[in-house]
């Protein structure tokens, strides 16, 4: 129990001070690296934070680094304050992106995160964060993570089904792993099974449908692009639950 309150207690600080030091270290090169760019390094520190703590780590670090980018690379530097709408948009993204991720940590705690850095993973995430600050209604969002999933997972077919729980389909679980029945099934050796697999989406704790995939013969995603997939779901969910919109598929 002490190692764990010990672990805790080290991701809490991580969660405040990593962002910070991170920051710092960019500053000298703030003239040669965009907003974005900066923004994308942040977002990898959070999802680090988050798969060695827990949603309060990974919640601290967000706006760490959402507070950091602030000061040290929106005008005028050095002082907390944004006046150029685009650096608002990337920090609340930021921000948005962070608590994602930290939601994730906080359902599968003893989740070990591969670091996303890949910047088609990065840029998926981002681009849905995105779309859910502009989109009119939540369905937008679920269309749009629907045709990134088709992407990231090999898909030749994927749907949205608000609420259902019919059936015991296979899952692809929180930690990227799948399970079909009881029994998990290895993805990296044998490739996603050729049945439909559902990807439950939540929003504050609360269920609130899944996607259900079927994927192309042969697909074998990597544990990132399962991991990615688990966040973009917690997206849409979010997206969900925010607009307390019911789904009809």
């Amino acid at each position: 129990m002490r190692r764990f309150l010990h672990r805790d207690l080290a991701a809490i600080v991580a969660g405040l001070v990593a962002p910070l030091a991170v920051a710092a270290a960019l500053v000298s090169a703030r003239a040669h690296i965009s907003n974005t760019d900066v923004a994308l390094v942040l977002v990898v520190v959070i999802v680090a934070v988050a798969a060695i703590g827990h949603r309060v780590a990974g919640a601290l670090a967000a706006l760490s680094a959402a507070a950091w980018f602030d000061f040290f690379f929106t005008r005028p530097y050095e002082r907390f304050a944004i006046t150029k709408s685009a650096d608002i948009r990337t920090a609340v993204l930021l921000l948005l992106v962070g608590l994602a991720v930290s939601q994730l940590a906080a359902r599968a705690r003893r989740l070990k995160v591969i670091t996303i850095t890949d910047a088609q993973y990065l840029g998926a995430i981002h681009a849905t964060a995105a779309r859910a600050q502009t989109a009119t209604s939540a369905a937008q969002v679920v269309d749009q993570v629907k045709r990134q999933l088709s992407e990231l997972l090999q898909l030749r077919d994927c749907r949205f089904e608000y609420g259902s729980l019919l059936g015991h389909p296979a899952q692809l679980r929180p930690d990227g792993s799948v399970l079909v029945g009881r029994r998990s099934w290895d993805v990296d050796q044998q490739g996603l099974p050729d049945e439909e697999i559902e990807l439950r989406a939540f929003g504050n704790g609360r269920y609130l449908g899944r996607f259900m995939m079927r994927p192309a013969q042969g697909a074998k995603p990597p544990l990132q692009a399962r991991l990615v997939a688990v966040i973009l779901a917690e997206q849409a969910g979010s997206a969900l639950d925010t607009a307390g919109t019911t789904l009809e598929d």
